[in-house]
């Protein structure tokens, strides 16, 4: 199947040094144990239990430019958190980091490690080009685990789009319950975020994108690593 990612030159408009770093992971074996994301997360959890590190907070550039985002498009950051910060406050709050499955694990590890907002989609429920625009009239919408549920984005609100499908509401806040990674995904995307390039330095985008794939390599059978930012709103078509 041919598939390409987009990012809507409204977006774009509005948040002019946005970029998105994705890892396309084909063959994943998300079905048994990834030993380096669960000695990393035993690590990050004894050294924020030891007081030697502290989750990134709205504080801090990383997040804050994401409320500042949140804002510029409707949404209330306090009461909608962005993604990055739910799950930071979760860590601060519990101790640990929840555990789902691998390629959950992974991204949940780098995006709090990193400060920045990361996810996944399971490529086989996806078979329309995937675009980050303002939603429009007829979107719609199904929350991850709430299949009886649907929702209509508010129109400009930030999503991730496959046509009129939803696949995250508010830029990065929740995905839908169609394109969830199960132990049985073989085919992922994975997502990480960035809005503002001073909060996010290039060389930081990197260096969570190497994790990742650090990560992912040893449990998939190919891996693509591709980025979009103004340079380079669309990507090539890629085959998954």
């Amino acid at each position: 199947m041919a598939l390409y990612f987009g990012l809507d030159d409204a977006v774009l408009a509005d948040f002019p040094e946005s970029q998105v770093r994705l890892v396309l992971a084909d063959g994943v074996r998300n079905d048994g144990s990834w030993p380096l994301t669960d000695r990393l997360i035993d690590e990050l959890t004894a050294d924020l239990a030891a007081g030697r590190w502290q989750p990134h907070d709205e504080s801090q550039p990383t997040i804050a430019s994401w409320y500042e985002a949140y804002r510029r498009f409707g949404t209330n950051p306090r009461r909608t958190r962005p993604s990055v910060d739910a799950l930071s406050r979760r860590l601060a709050k519990v101790g640990r980091l929840p555990r789902v499955n691998p390629v959950v694990d992974a991204y949940n590890l780098v995006s709090v490690r990193h400060g920045i907002p990361a996810g996944a989609f399971d490529v086989a429920s996806i078979d329309e080009p995937v675009v980050v625009r303002p939603a429009q009239p007829g979107d719609g919408f199904t929350p991850l685990n709430e299949t009886d549920r649907r929702e209509e984005p508010t129109p400009g609100e930030v999503v991730y789009t496959a046509g009129s499908e939803v696949l995250t509401r508010h830029w990065n806040h929740r995905d839908c319950d169609r394109c969830k990674v199960t132990p049985a995904t073989r085919r992922v995307v994975f997502i990480l975020e960035r809005v503002s390039a001073s909060a996010v330095p290039d060389e930081a985008m990197t260096a969570a994108q190497d994790l990742l794939v650090e990560l992912v390599t040893p449990h998939a059978e190919r891996i693509t690593v591709l980025a979009l930012s103004a340079d380079l709103p669309r990507t090539e078509t890629v085959s998954v």
